[in-house]
């Protein structure tokens, strides 16, 4: 009897399975390739995000942060993951047609992670070898796999052999062997002698089951061990001991004290200081750089006429100085939560600047940080006798790595996207008609002061309070120019004036407080800011790009 040989369902999922496993395996040769080189950019997944982030539309940027926050590169690594899956799958699916188009597959996917790598800033050729190794072994275990899906013969019974007096055969009643007769007489043939295990097997299904479970095996721990290896190899780098030892030097200018009564004391009230593990984080680094301060290095270039390079025992000898100040980003929607306020600790940016000697005609510095990012800052802005740093501590501490360690920009009054460069070492006296920053070629404006800016903190948006006396609070802020007054109101009605809690000076946001006889219903309350050159903020709401959100907050609550 015959065997059946099963439907195609099994075979696809496992062709499906093997291109999964195949690129598995392709990811994990690539990272412990990007390990071995010490260089995470070229890690296909974080190279490949990395592009992504750049061709992202700002309006999809902006709705990742808006409704992710500082989590937005998680969900990108994680959507990456999902559509290399995907992908993965297809690859098996196809290949099962024809080997080669899975192989294809693999080497087109090499190929966007190699184009991924070296198109990245900071890239060097050896940033293509993670993502060609990778395609390479995925090829070869794609080939390992397929061939153990490939239709196995199906090999029928023997024929049961039968005395045939017309043909001269005979079949013996021992079993033993077959006597054959013919012309030269008797002959005795052998039985067949193959032991039984030795017959093919799953000749039913036409897959080698026993041939792909072992070569899934090793795929998969190749994949497993080249990803855990690079991933060990990468975090060898990490700076975070170094951090942990070093020690700033007291600032030659301490900050102000901060006055009694800065922090209203509300639950649910914003804290008037951020602590580092709460701060708002937002830019491109899917890996954070990891920059040891004893190899670090600020080049002063450009068109200055004593071109500048430092060490960071060179920025510690300065005179430090330290600052209350408060940071935004652009991004931050109307009422939104992307700003925070610390005390940072580093060296005056402007005199670092004058050493240099910078030449007629410059209006930009054009400052990078260690991952190739760029941002664009006016020169007047830091000329100007504000406090703008290249800062080394953020709250008594050394920069925590996630925030620019060893060192950054914080210019006071501006946007973050043209002043506070994280993990900063190069700034190049420029033109804005000549040099474009990274923000600044994707439309953001040139010059763009922080925007006179005011929320509702307390009570929350749609929370249900209690008739009678309520509290309002909130916070707002004007970098460099100062908040001189806070208004309110209820649904269309007077605007009133907040009570404002005292602050250290200009550069950090200010908190205000207020009572309402709340009546029953539902209610809207409104806010807005008055900053120190007597500017009102506008009513009418516009989006942050490209300089920034304005319009008034707006929260409505229920009183019962």
């Amino acid at each position: 009897m015959t065997g059946k040989r099963a439907t195609g369902p099994l075979r696809w999922i496992t062709a499906a399975l093997c291109g999964l496993l195949a690129a598995a395996a392709a990811m994990g040769v690539a990272e412990l390739a990007a390990g071995l080189l010490g260089r995470a950019s070229s890690s296909p997944l974080f190279a490949v995000g990395a592009a992504f982030i750049d061709l992202t539309p700002v309006w999809l940027k902006d709705f990742a942060i808006r409704h992710f926050g500082s989590n937005d590169k998680t969900v990108l690594l994680i959507g990456l993951g999902a559509g290399i899956t995907v992908a993965a799958l297809v690859i098996g699916l196809v290949s099962k047609l024809r080997l080669v188009f899975g192989l294809i597959g693999l080497a087109a996917f090499g190929t966007v992670g190699v184009v991924a790598a070296l198109t990245r800033p900071v890239a060097e050729p050896v940033d293509a070898l993670p993502s060609a190794v990778g395609a390479l072994v995925g090829m070869a275990a794609l080939t390992l796999l397929a061939r153990g899906v490939r239709p196995s013969p199906i090999t029928p019974p023997e024929p049961a052999v039968t005395h045939q007096a017309a043909q001269g055969t005979a079949t013996p009643a021992d079993g033993g062997a077959t006597e054959v007769l013919d012309s030269d007489g008797p002959q005795h043939r052998p039985k067949d002698s193959r032991p039984k295990d030795s017959r093919p097997k799953d000749t039913g299904t036409g897959i080698d089951r026993r041939r792909v479970l072992l070569t899934g095996a090793g795929v998969i721990g190749v994949a497993a061990a080249g990803g855990v290896s690079g991933r060990v190899l990468l975090h060898s780098g990490d700076v975070s001991s170094v951090r942990a030892k070093l020690r700033l030097p007291q600032p030659a200018s301490p900050a102000r004290p901060v006055p009694p009564g800065a922090q209203v004391r509300l639950p649910g009230m914003t804290p008037f200081r951020t602590s580092n593990r709460d701060f708002y984080r937002v830019d491109t680094a899917l890996t954070l750089p990891q920059v040891d301060p004893r190899d670090w290095t600020l080049r002063i270039h450009g068109m200055v006429a004593r071109p500048v390079e430092m060490t960071f025992d060179d920025l510690l000898r300065e005179a430090l100085i330290e600052r209350d100040i408060t940071l935004s980003c652009v991004s931050n929607q109307v009422g939104g939560d992307l700003a925070g306020n610390a005390r940072w600790l580093g060296a005056p940016l402007a005199p670092l600047l004058r050493r240099a000697g910078i030449r007629t005609g410059a209006d930009q510095i054009l400052s990078r940080s260690s991952d190739g990012m760029t941002l664009s800052t006016p020169i007047e802005t830091i000329l100007d006798g504000r406090d703008a740093l290249i800062a080394v501590g953020m709250n008594g501490e050394p920069l925590p790595i996630v925030h620019g360690f060893p060192a950054r920009m914080v210019v006071p009054g501006l946007y973050g996207y043209v002043s506070a460069t994280k993990w900063v070492v190069d700034l190049k006296v420029t033109r804005f008609a000549t040099d474009h920053a990274y923000w600044t070629k994707r439309g953001y404006a040139d010059q763009a002061p922080i925007k006179t800016f005011s929320r509702i903190d307390v009570p929350k948006p749609l929370a249900n309070v209690k008739a009678g006396r309520v509290a309002v609070a909130g916070t707002a802020w004007a970098q460099h120019r100062g908040v001189d007054a806070v208004e309110w109101q209820v649904d269309d009605g007077p605007w009133r004036q907040a009570r404002l809690a005292p602050v250290p000076g200009l550069d950090t946001w200010r908190q205000w407080i207020s009572e309402w006889d709340a009546a029953p219903g539902s209610h809207t309350l409104r806010c807005r800011a008055t900053d120190g050159t007597g500017r009102t903020q506008p009513d009418h709401r516009t989006p942050p790009f490209p300089d920034g959100a304005t319009g008034w907050h707006s929260v409505v609550v229920t009183v019962t």
